[in-house]
């Protein structure tokens, strides 16, 4: 048979036995021992759904009646919504007349401020008292005090109440849900009515409390101003520091009083007297040093007229006369005396005008020295009131830091103002809510939908659930991935309470998985099947025996000697009568050769050594030195022999018998067996360094596995055709 042809008998994989074989299955050999952890993939998924799936249909069913129960039993309930607009307040960035500035506002924070005020206890307190909803029976239930039906009637409104905002708008929804269409929209109108009413009333509150603030700093600084005043003048009064300054101007420092006042007039009197004194000086020693020349030339202009007539006419006679002429004498005369009046009015003229310019310039000396007195007088007087003048400047500041602070808060308090404290609302109703029409709940089909998918999940979730708390081996990848052991083939499951008479039947279910077994344990090594195997199970009543008597007809029908061994001395399943004499532990206990203790068996090539007396400690038999030299004289005499071992968990016989075999096989039964008593069995076998060439899964069903197909899906024509097919096998191995 080739690896087609085991695919087509139901193996899947198939590997050979050691190393190789563990690494070709996947298994790491330094981890080999660690238990591998379940994983949920989607052959797990759909083998656990398709397992349980009257479970899971049966909770969605339910969950289906259920949600119909709920509906029928609901209280309808209409709901009515309004829409309302917010409108964040503005802060104006420069001041009003300065320039036009975009105003600032952050939208978001504003927003989700007044949604939890719409969901705010206090609003549903006061829409409870607008709508008088405590005294309506209808509305709160139960024999209870005013004040407690308000409280609850608060309650009702709070919970009931949905607040919701319309995408990234500044409209927020809000809707209120009731057994009563009419309530339902007048408490949704009375919601958005009250938020507005409570945004102006906190509004207003806000700008009175600023108002009364205002009023009460005011007063304070008002006392401090005038207290400042006076005591301002009562040191100016005690000090006798006159003020000229400003009234509100503030501190003028030493020029704000009479003497510093008078201190400037000396002095600007006393620059103007330097420049008098300056420019007398100078015309006073213009005239010493005879400069007054158009003066004295407009005195004497006409002298020297007359005297340039007469040196005129003396030029002119003097051609026709001598010096000492008489007549040129008397001109020269007439000449001198005129240069002599010349002089003398010159020096008139100076001597008058220097005079003058003395007088001036001695005037003006002394009243510099005047003024520069007074000035000195003055300036010791200015130094000595600075001193006096600094506890006036502290009192001087304080009332102008007063009197600055007064003024801001009057100005703070004039625009603040009754009406600006109002102003506009910061919400707006936009769509009153309506009369409902029909009811919003329940909804079938969403309930139905609801109760259909939860039920589903439930099952899906109970199916999971029980699974994992169940953890059997149920697949052939529980097998190779969970025990990390190749998978030979699955036995399915039989009505027979005795299963070895449907082994009769070579054409039956059970017949034809077996084969298959059989057949995928000639490829476990690369010299075919094992020839001593031992066949064991976790635990007892897993279809071991019935396996190794299958395998046992499959060996002996291809016309090898077999010889089978019950070798399970505690609870033997061979029982021929014939154990007192012949039998596995006389044997052990003796040097007799095998061949007398043989037995023929129904089959052609097929013998049977039975367990023989039970002994009182077979594991000690079994750790002899004699079962070797046994098994290794029965592989001389048979081609096959096959061992049936006790089971592993809490025993010792089968870690010793699979020391001493060359394979082991682990029949597991599906859904029974589970998954970390396997393991550990596993673990106890592979400790003494045996060959597990393979597990075998009894009581398979392979409906829930989601493999292929059942083994019913074929029939065979006649016995001679599977004879036929036998033979070719014995022809394609020798």
């Amino acid at each position: 048979m080739g690896k087609n042809e085991l695919e087509a008998a139901g193996v899947s994989q198939v590997w050979p036995v050691g190393n190789q074989g563990r690494q070709l299955a996947g298994i790491d050999e330094p981890g080999y021992e660690r238990e591998p952890k379940v994983e949920l993939t989607l052959a797990t998924l759909y083998r656990l759904l398709w397992e349980w799936r009257w479970l899971i249909l049966s909770m969605a069913g339910a969950g289906l009646g259920v949600a119909i129960v709920v509906t029928l039993l609901s209280t309808p309930l209409y709901q009515s919504t309004a829409v309302i607009e917010i409108n964040p307040p503005t802060v104006e960035v420069m001041e009003s007349g300065k320039g036009s500035a975009p105003a600032v506002s952050n939208d978001r924070t504003f927003i989700e401020t007044q949604h939890g005020l719409l969901r705010s206890r206090a609003l549903a307190e006061r829409v409870a008292q607008d709508l008088n909803l405590g005294s309506d029976e209808g509305f709160v239930p139960g024999d209870m005090d005013r004040a407690a039906r308000q409280a609850a009637a608060a309650t009702i409104l709070e919970k009931n109440l949905k607040v919701e905002r319309v995408d990234e708008s500044r409209l927020l929804k809000i809707s209120f849900s009731s057994n009563d269409p009419g309530r339902s929209a007048l408490i949704v109108n009375g919601f958005a009515d009250a938020f507005i009413r409570t945004s102006l009333e906190r509004r207003y509150q806000a700008s009175s409390y600023a108002r009364d603030f205002l009023e009460r700093q005011i007063g304070t600084v008002r006392r401090d101003l005038e207290g400042s005043e006076r005591r301002l003048v009562a040191y100016a009064q005690q000090q006798g520091i006159i003020n000229t300054g400003s009234a509100q101007g503030g501190n003028p420092g030493d020029t704000g009083s009479l003497t510093g006042a008078s201190l400037i007039a000396l002095n600007q009197a006393l620059a103007a007297a330097q420049t008098k004194r300056i420019a007398a000086e100078q015309a006073y020693q213009q005239s010493l040093r005879g400069s007054n020349t158009a003066e004295v030339g407009e005195r004497t202009a006409e002298l020297r007229n007359s005297r340039a007539a007469l040196q005129a006419e003396y030029q002119e006679k003097l051609n026709l006369f001598q010096p000492d002429y008489p007549q040129m004498v008397q001109l020269r005369a007439r000449i001198e005396g005129l240069d002599k009046e010349i002089a003398s009015e010159s020096s008139n003229v100076r001597q008058g005008r220097a005079g003058t310019l003395r007088a001036e310039y001695q005037a003006a000396m002394s009243e510099e020295a005047e003024l520069r007195g007074k000035v000195g007088e003055l300036r010791g007087e200015v130094l000595n009131l600075r001193g006096r003048s600094i506890e006036y400047n502290i009192i001087q500041r304080d009332v102008d830091t007063n009197r600055e602070l007064y003024a801001a808060l009057l100005q703070r308090y004039k625009e603040i103002g009754v009406a600006g404290g109002i102003g506009t609302s910061q919400a707006s109703v936009v769509d009153r809510g309506q009369l409902p029409a029909s009811p919003y709940s329940p909804n079938l089909l969403f309930n139905l939908l609801v109760g259909l998918f939860g039920g589903l999940a439930l099952g899906a979730g109970i199916a999971l659930l029980l699974e994992f708390i169940n953890d059997t081996i149920k697949t052939p990848d529980d097998v190779r991935d969970r025990l990390r052991l190749a998978f030979l083939g699955g036995i399915p499951a039989t009505k027979s309470r005795k299963p070895v008479e449907d082994l009769r039947d070579a054409t039956s279910p059970i017949s034809e998985a077996y084969f298959s077994a059989a057949t995928a344990l000639h490829f476990t090594t690369e010299s075919g099947a094992p020839r001593i195997l031992l066949v064991t199970s976790t635990r007892p009543a897993e279809g071991k025996s019935t396996t190794i008597w299958a395998l046992a007809q499959h060996f002996a029908r291809l016309g090898n000697r077999v010889l089978l061994i019950d070798a399970d001395m505690r609870k033997p399943a061979f029982v021929t009568g014939a154990e007192k004499d012949d039998g596995l532990s006389n044997l052990l206990t003796s040097r007799d050769p095998i061949a007398p203790h043989v037995i023929e068996t129904g089959f052609d090539n097929l013998w049977l050594l039975p367990c023989g007396p039970l002994p009182p400690n077979p594991a000690e038999l079994l750790a002899s030195r004699r079962l070797p030299a046994l098994l290794s004289e029965a592989r001389e005499q048979f081609d096959f022999v096959i061992v049936d071992g006790p089971p592993i968990l809490g025993l010792a016989d089968a870690p010793l018998l699979a020391a001493v075999c060359e394979g082991t096989i682990m029949v597991i039964e599906a859904g029974k067996t589970r998954t970390r008593a396997a393991f550990e069995a596993l673990s106890r076998l592979r400790t003494g360094e045996s060959n597990v060439v393979g597990g075998i899964l009894t009581r398979y069903t392979h409906d829930v596995s989601g493999y292929g197909y059942k083994y019913e899906a074929y029939s065979y024509k006649s016995v001679e055709q599977s004879d036929r097919e036998i033979k070719a096998l014995e022809n394609s191995e020798a």
